[in-house]
Order: structure tokens, then C-alpha cells, then sequence
């Protein structure tokens, strides 16, 4: 007898009660998901994660009181393990670089087709880095445009050829597997690699190691 699989839990923190209703109607179609939870803010969204630790969470960028990037940056400390993905009407390559360097795994716009969407959930929850195709263009503008962290790069001096390979796939946006399959390595291997990557570089998320190689030319 198969084990059933275990379906991908989200939780949605938005201000507009209708588009949650709207994302959790499209979701509950799918048999492979499971929104656990909503929020109307930033402050009560962080406490529902915090309690519920989902897979992924669905969150607005604007919002009264508390940011989505302020909100973000809290959720990070005590859910760990949980993808965050802003989900967002602005269109801005400032906002879009903000959010993934404070640490989101995935900007997406509320435009977006629904099947891409529910595909962008899947390979958030998956590791994977989701960004809006409309806004690619504009993030690779943005950081080529001389936002640069403060971090010289002699930094990557400190990484080996093999963590400097694996930040270049970060760059891409792959996950641990795809890592693993591109460069021949188990995939635990990878995870300790991308470990010692972030300890070395100072920084606390795949993400911000993917927007670093990019800003200091290492994705090319």
C-alpha cells in the first residue's frame, strides 16, 4: 500500500480578504496542497507562522502598520525551514532586490497566470528560487546597475573552486537537487557546500548567496 504524500502546507498573509479567499479557492483544487492558515497583517502573520511553520508562505509586500520585507525578516528567525515568496502588485526592481537580500525565496506578481502560480508554490516548496518572468530582466538590470553590498569581493577569495561552483548554481536559482544532478554530487554533499558558502560569505540565505554572485559577476 502506497503512503499518501504528505501535501505542501501554505499560509497566505495578505490585506485584501477577497484575494486570500481568491489564492485559497485556486489552491484547495489541488490535492496536493493545504493552506493552513491566513493573516491580514504583517504582526499577526508572523505569529500564525511561527505556530503553524508551513511550507510556504504567500506574502503581500505592501501593507498598514508592517511591510511584508519587515514581516519577512522576522519570520526568517523562528520558521527556519518555510519558503517565503512575496506575492505583490509592484513591479519595482528596487522592491524586488530588497526583498530577495532581506532573504525571500521568490517575488511573483499578482498578474501571474494561476497554473504558474501553483507551479511557482510546487518549486518554492521544492528550494527553488521563483521570480516573475517579467521581472528577471529587471533584477539582472538592477544589480548590474552598481547596487553592490558593502562586502568587497575579495570575500570570495575565502571560497574553495568547488563552493564557487555551487554559488554559481545558486545563482541560477537551483535547488539542492539540480546542483547535485549538474555538478555529480550526492545531494547531501551540496548541502553541506551551501553551508559552508553562506558561514564564509556572512549571509543567512540561499537567496542572498544567489543575489551576491550575481551583483559581483560570479553567475556569469
Amino acid at each position: 500500500m502506497e503512503t499518501p504524500v504528505k501535501p505542501i502546507t501554505v499560509m497566505l498573509v495578505d490585506d485584501h480578504a477577497l484575494f486570500r479567499s481568491g489564492i485559497r479557492s485556486l489552491l484547495q483544487r489541488h490535492t496536493d496542497f493545504s493552506v493552513v492558515g491566513e493573516a491580514a497583517d504583517g504582526v499577526e502573520g508572523i505569529k500564525r507562522a511561527i505556530q503553524l511553520q508551513p511550507d510556504v508562505v504567500l506574502l503581500d509586500l505592501n501593507m498598514a502598520g508592517m511591510s511584508g520585507v519587515e514581516a519577512l525578516q522576522l519570520m526568517q528567525h523562528d520558521c527556519p525551514d518555510t519558503a517565503i515568496v512575496m506575492l505583490t502588485v509592484s513591479e519595482d526592481a528596487e522592491d524586488l532586490a530588497t526583498a530577495l537580500r532581506a532573504g525571500a525565496c521568490g517575488y511573483l506578481i499578482k498578474n501571474i497566470d494561476a497554473d504558474y502560480l501553483v507551479r511557482a508554490i510546487r518549486r518554492a516548496a521544492a528550494g527553488e528560487v521563483v521570480i516573475a518572468e517579467a521581472m528577471t530582466g529587471k533584477l539582472v538590470a538592477q544589480l548590474q546597475a552598481g547596487t553592490r553590498r558593502e562586502e568587497p569581493v575579495s570575500e570570495l577569495d575565502k571560497l574553495t573552486p568547488r563552493e564557487k561552483e555551487i554559488i554559481d548554481c545558486l545563482s541560477r536559482g537551483e535547488s539542492n537537487k539540480g546542483i547535485a544532478r549538474t555538478l555529480d554530487l550526492a545531494e547531501s554533499t551540496v548541502k553541506i557546500h551551501v553551508q559552508n558558502v553562506l558561514k564564509k560569505l556572512n549571509l543567512t540565505s540561499r537567496v542572498q548567496a544567489a543575489v551576491y554572485a550575481v551583483e559581483h559577476r560570479q553567475g556569469k
